[in-house]
């Protein structure tokens, strides 16, 4: 590992949390995937399966900002448990109902309470900033967790698929299950590294989706979260199209590997100029990786087109989150970073509902159609939007209050 990795583990209790934080979230990679294929296998329903998986990314949607918010006021330990817990049992109860039958209406019940899942990482991320606010080594902290995503989303998806094609259908979510209990529990477990809570006082009430500034990067990640819900749910079926459907998490993986090694360089370089111009330029990159796949005619080239294409969602994701420093009060960054991955999952249901009805009416290679949309959808949000990131909100984000604006904008 580097050595501006390495520096970041002298930090007392940060390997512990950090490796907590990676089992935490593989169930973000494994159970929608995971869901796909167990649903498509009992019942050849790609329609279904895609509306099961957006059930999930809903549900996170709107569950996932209220449990960071009462996170930043009562603490991780305090919430995240009771929130674990319920998610691990509506996830029991996904699981008997695939396995015996139980009416459509049970799974979409059972999918809505999975979605109370706790947004792991932006916990982690939070305990990063606590750590290192104000300094260069935040943005190699950002670089590094946005890898650790990346690894996940290379092996989730093959442990998840590959255990539910050839052991059981339920093989993967469960599993994921498994993930999510052992990693929430031993994050919060580590009381020394959690971050200090900030009880909400009268004058501090609301919430952090007022920064006008993280209105436009949640806006824009919706439409990126339709690419990635899209380009899963696609991915599987035209797998299995070519009769090869165990090799979806091969293809998945290698998109996933290519942000993967953008973060890893990323994380190594530091910048001068204005995060918010290359946030814009990351999310044209990704729109314009899109166009590829409309032209695929076979797993390798899909596989290469995707690996490319995932190269600029690291970088992206990175300034995204050193961008949510500069909008979003300290009080309320867990949140913030929350936000944001509400953005990704509404974009998700999105994404993977409309591409699986395009699957069952026209089929798999059709259904790329649903990703190049949503990257086009995603450039114009951005450049509307734009004014208001280039100006920071007067007192906000971490190191701003401390540091003159030309300087954060280096160390991001």
């Amino acid at each position: 590992m580097p050595s501006p990795y390495r520096a970041l583990f002298a930090a007392p209790g940060s390997k512990g949390f950090s490796a907590a934080g990676f089992l935490g979230r593989m169930p973000l990679s494994m159970m929608g995937i995971g869901v796909v294929t167990m649903v498509s296998q009992l019942t050849g329903r790609y329609g279904l399966a895609g509306a099961l998986s957006a059930t999930i990314a809903l549900a996170a949607a709107v569950a996932g900002p209220q449990v960071s918010r009462l996170v930043d006021q009562y603490g991780q330990r305090r919430v995240l448990r009771p929130a674990t817990l319920l998610s691990l049992t509506a996830a029991a109860v996904l699981l008997f109902a695939a396995h015996y039958g139980w009416p459509d209406w049970v799974l979409f019940v059972a999918c809505a309470g999975i979605g109370c899942v706790p947004s792991v990482g932006a916990m982690i991320r939070a305990r990063w900033a606590a750590l290192y606010r104000g300094t260069p080594q935040l943005h190699t902290a950002y670089s590094f967790e946005s890898v650790v995503d990346e690894v996940c989303f290379v092996f989730g998806p093959i442990i998840s698929i590959g255990l539910s094609t050839a052991w059981f259908p339920q093989a993967g979510p469960l599993l994921a299950a498994c993930f999510l209990a052992a990693g929430v529990f031993w994050l919060t477990a580590q009381r020394a590294t959690e971050p200090v809570p900030h009880p909400r006082e009268r004058h501090g009430g609301g919430t952090a989706i007022r920064a006008r500034g993280l209105q436009v990067l949640v806006a824009t990640f919706v439409a990126t979260g339709a690419i990635f819900g899209a380009v899963d749910v696609v991915t599987v079926a035209f797998a299995d199209e070519e009769g090869h459907k165990a090799a979806a998490s091969i293809v998945l993986a290698l998109y996933a590997a290519g942000s993967c090694v953008a973060g890893m360089i990323f994380g190594l370089l530091h910048f001068a100029g204005a995060p918010e111009r290359r946030w814009l330029l990351g999310v044209c990159a990704m729109a314009v990786s899109m166009i590829p796949l409309l032209l695929v005619g076979n797993l390798p080239f899909l596989a290469v087109a995707l690996f490319v294409a995932g190269l600029s969602i690291a970088p992206t994701m990175i300034t995204t989150m050193s961008l949510i420093e500069e909008h979003v009060p300290r009080a309320q960054l867990t949140e913030g970073m929350t936000w944001v991955s509400t953005g990704l999952a509404v974009g998700v249901a999105l994404g993977s509902s409309a591409a699986g009805w395009v699957i069952d009416a026209a089929g798999a290679r059709a259904g790329y159609g649903v990703p190049a949309v949503a990257g086009a959808v995603a450039v114009a949000v951005g450049f509307l939007g734009f004014r208001r990131l280039k100006r920071p909100a007067p007192g906000r984000g971490g190191s701003v209050e401390q540091h003159s604006e030309r300087k954060e904008r280096h160390v991001a």
